[in-house]
């Protein structure tokens, strides 16, 4: 009996310090709609940005083989140093023209803290743009609509 009070007392101890370590988040739809480009599918990788420029998160990856991910080259620097499992947040690449909508989970204390989010995008024998797509991370600017400069034509975020 005794093993077991201190048990329940340890597990409520865990969850208390894990309540508190985690920082709330929320999902948002994100659609993101190709240009009409000819070649392979494009790999793209949504990435939260540090207020001092540099990756901190991976958000999502529409791409799964991993074998093409050095290709996104500046994400790589920093995925590949870390390697850390993304199979929850990766999905099918995506074909010139075709759109891909998928929900990313954002901490809360990250939007209107100096955080942009980069959409960064990267075809077989063709360009690879690290900037495709990158906004500070506000309450207005993630509720708008995001052009591209490489093969993502636009993108739009949505609270889900």
């Amino acid at each position: 009996m005794k093993k077991l009070k201190y048990l329940i007392i340890f597990s409520i101890a865990v969850l208390g310090i894990y309540s508190f370590t985690t920082a709330p988040a929320s999902k948002y739809k994100c659609m993101i709609q190709m240009t009409n480009y000819t070649g392979e599918a494009a790999y793209v990788v949504i990435s939260l940005i540090n207020p001092e420029g540099e990756y901190e998160k991976t958000l999502y990856v529409q791409g799964d083989d991993t074998e093409w991910y050095h290709d996104i080259t500046q994400w790589w620097n920093f995925y590949g140093k870390k390697r850390n499992d993304i199979d929850a947040i990766t999905g099918a690449t995506i074909a010139g023209g075709a759109r891909a909508i998928n929900v990313i989970e954002i901490e809360n204390d990250k939007i209107d803290a100096g955080y942009s989010i980069r959409f960064e995008t990267a075809v077989e024998d063709k360009e690879y743009y690290v900037k495709d797509i990158q906004f500070p991370l506000t309450r207005e600017n993630i509720k708008g609509k995001h052009e591209g400069k490489g093969y993502i034509r636009y993108i739009r975020m949505l609270p889900n």
